[in-house]
């Protein structure tokens, strides 16, 4: 790992000296994307929309941490997943969040699900892979090293969409957005108690009253949530397979397949 003499400087100042020494395309994508943050930060702050300036600081924060990370527990991270991650994060908070790519640009979450799935499990895929490299009492098989790289990637899914859902219980959000469905089944229609669902097919309109008064969804009836967070884990599913069939590759043969190590988390000074 890239120390400073004396290695008593502050971590922001030690940070700083590793990227001007050694990461030179995330760097350039980390400050492209850390001043259009910035401007947006700006304009929103202006238009005295506060939730969205917050949501500007997150994303600042959360540039910080690939960094702090390599820092902290002296890992590396290629450039290529730490560009990926740069993108990721503004991918999702600023043009998803604030400039509502989620409503506009059809699969956007979708994308963004697949891609989580794929690099957490090139994270997990790393923790594993380390200490089966470095261990002489353990000799992991390449098939149970995807197999637990698929289960990292799989539990963080997992985890995200229990934040998701404690979003929209307990703060009225709607991360787990809501879909007009036309079609549902359930047993509470079934008049006999019966544990058989009773379907009710071609919804044309929903009404829902309230103590405030009616509402009429149109076209159907409003799922709360329920097809967007399965969704979310079968495209989860999908990009952690596809990263876990090419780390069993890679540790099958190293050379052949090294392109893997581009998404790879490896220990300073290793390969």
């Amino acid at each position: 790992m890239l120390l400073l003499e004396g290695d008593n400087m502050r971590p922001v100042e030690r940070i700083k000296e590793k990227y001007k020494k050694t990461k030179k395309k995330s760097l350039m994508v980390y400050l492209v994307l850390r001043i259009l943050v910035l401007i947006c930060l700006v304009l929103e702050i202006m238009k005295g929309n506060f939730n969205n300036a917050f949501l500007c600081l997150l994303s600042l924060l959360l540039f910080t941490i690939p960094t702090l990370l390599e820092d902290k527990f002296q890992i590396g991270l290629p450039s290529v997943l730490e560009s990926i991650v740069y993108l990721f994060i503004f991918s999702a908070e600023i043009l998803g969040e604030i400039n509502n790519f989620y409503g506009h640009i059809p699969y956007w979450d979708t994308l963004l699900h697949t891609l989580n799935g794929f690099l957490a499990a090139g994270v997990g895929f790393s923790l594993i892979d380390l200490l089966n490299k470095n261990s002489k009492k353990i000799s992991l098989s390449p098939l149970y090293v995807a197999l637990v790289a698929f289960c990292f990637s799989m539990t963080i899914g997992v985890l995200w969409e229990f934040f998701e859902y404690t979003g929209d219980k307990y703060f009225n959000l709607d991360m787990q957005k809501d879909r007009i469905v036309t079609k549902i089944s359930s047993v509470e229609f079934n008049e006999n108690r019966e544990n058989k669902a009773i379907v009710i097919d071609h919804i044309k309109q929903t009404t829902i009253e309230t103590e405030e008064g009616t509402v009429v969804i149109r076209d159907g009836y409003l799922d709360i949530g329920l097809n967007d967070t399965m969704k979310d884990l079968m495209v989860n599913f999908i990009g952690a397979i596809c990263f876990c069939f090419l780390g069993y590759l890679y540790i099958l043969n190293r050379d052949k397949y090294k392109f893997a190590t581009n998404f790879i988390p490896m220990k300073e000074g290793k390969k």
